[in-house]
C-alpha cells in the first residue's frame, strides 16, 4: 500500500481527529482564561468598587458575596438609590475600590503582625509606643536636671 492509497483511504479520518484534538485544546484554554478573569473580577468586585452592569448601568458596589454568586449583589446607582441585581449582572469593575483591604491582603498583614509581635516581644523590635515612651522619659529626666536644686 503506497501512501497516496493510504491518504485517500483514512486521509479524512486523520484530519477529523486532528480538527477534534484542536478543538478540544482551543475550548480548554479559552475555559482557563474565563475562569481566571472571573477570579480577578470577584476580587476586584468588593464594597466601593464601581462597577458596570449588564444593563448598562454604573453603580457602586455596597454588598457582593463573590463565594455564592446566588446571593445578589447591592448595587448603589445614585446617592440612596441601592438596587439589589444578580451577582452575575456585573459586567466588569470599572474602578477598583482604593483602601479596601482584600482577603488575601488581610492574612497576609496578619502574618507581618505577628512577625511584628514576636520581634519586639524578643526585643529585637522597639514598638513605635515604646519609642514615645522612651522620649518623653528622657525629656522629663533632663527637665529635672535643668531644674535648680532647692
Amino acid at each position: 500500500m503506497d501512501f497516496a492509497n493510504f491518504f485517500a483511504n483514512y486521509g479524512l479520518i486523520i484530519l477529523l481527529i486532528g480538527l477534534l484534538i484542536f478543538m478540544f485544546y482551543s475550548s480548554r484554554r479559552r475555559m482557563q482564561k474565563q475562569k481566571l478573569e472571573q477570579e480577578e473580577k470577584a476580587r476586584q468586585t468588593v464594597p466601593g468598587s464601581e462597577v458596570l452592569l449588564q444593563g448598562g448601568l454604573y453603580g457602586t458596589i455596597v454588598e457582593y458575596d463573590g463565594e455564592d454568586l446566588d446571593k445578589p449583589a447591592h448595587v448603589e446607582i445614585a446617592p440612596g438609590v441601592v438596587i439589589r441585581v444578580h451577582s452575575q449582572a456585573v459586567l466588569r469593575v470599572v474602578n477598583p475600590a482604593e483602601g479596601y483591604v482584600t482577603e488575601d491582603e488581610f492574612i497576609e498583614a496578619e502574618e507581618s503582625e505577628a512577625e511584628y509581635i514576636a520581634g519586639v516581644a524578643d526585643g529585637d523590635i522597639t514598638s513605635i509606643s515604646d519609642d514615645h515612651r522612651a522620649a518623653r522619659q528622657a525629656e522629663v529626666e533632663r527637665d529635672d536636671k535643668d531644674r535648680p536644686q532647692a
